[in-house]
């Protein structure tokens, strides 16, 4: 669990919903159903117009993340891959067979066959690198989607703005409905500002990062891979794979 984004969470709805009161406006002044169409589901318009339906559904799937992000424990990571390169040392590659069996991991258990099998480094490197790089783009797009929604929420905002002005214009001739009428079509600026800063943008480089830890971790196992294939000695490949860790 991430907590520091629980708590970035938490500190956004402070700062919007406790500088409305300590602002005198009160926390009502912040609901419009108006702003909120015209915004929010004018951005998700936007965005559904903006990325293909594999992307969109990608996006939506990895938000997750934001507060439960894929991790994979390095330190038992390597202690794996070290044990594997001993027992391949001892017995040979086909001694990782049942450690092909019992992976669950899909990337390791294709790394673990292609050792099995006997496959050349440099093939195995080229396979598995592919399928990082792949997975990457795909996850990094995913990743955009939020991004596009934080650049598209605020030029939504200031059209609700816009609007509403036009509204308050059509009623001149009325000022009681005036000061409620440029509320309201202020709220629609704040949707979209706050909605981008405060969520969007935050989400897209949250997710980023988790899909670089992922590439991290992946290109750990291709290294510790790599490095049981060449025969190399287990204790260099912990001490090599340790510098993966941060």
């Amino acid at each position: 669990m991430d907590f520091l984004s629980i708590i970035g969470f938490v500190l956004a709805m402070i700062a919007l919903i406790g500088g409305s009161i300590l602002k005198g406006s009160g926390v009502a002044a912040l609901w419009g159903p108006a702003a909120f169409v015209i915004v929010i589901v004018g951005t998700l318009a936007a965005i559904t117009m903006h990325t293909p339906m594999a992307t969109f559904k990608r996006g939506m799937q990895m938000a997750k993340w934001v507060f439960k992000p894929p991790h994979a424990d390095g330190p038992a990571l390597i202690a794996k891959i070290v044990e594997w390169s001993n027992s391949a040392r001892k017995q040979g590659l086909l001694a990782l067979e049942g450690a092909v069996n019992s992976e669950t991991d899909p990337f390791i258990r294709k790394g673990l066959q292609m050792l099995v099998d006997g496959a050349e480094p440099e093939v195995i490197r080229s396979t598995l690198e592919v399928s990082v790089s792949t997975r990457e783009h795909f996850d990094l797009a995913g990743a955009k989607v939020w991004e596009g929604m934080g650049i598209y929420a605020p030029t939504l905002g200031i059209i609700g703005a816009v609007m509403g002005l036009m509204a308050v214009m059509q009623n001149l001739n009325d000022p009681s409905k005036l000061g409620h009428g440029i509320s309201a079509a202020f709220v629609a600026t704040i949707y979209g500002i706050a909605s981008a800063n405060l969520f969007f943008l935050p989400m897209a480089s949250k997710l980023k990062a988790a899909v670089a830890d992922q590439v991290r971790t992946q290109e750990m196992i291709i290294e510790g891979l790599i490095s049981i294939s060449n025969g190399e000695n287990p204790r260099n490949i912990e001490v090599k794979l340790s510098g993966f860790l941060h």
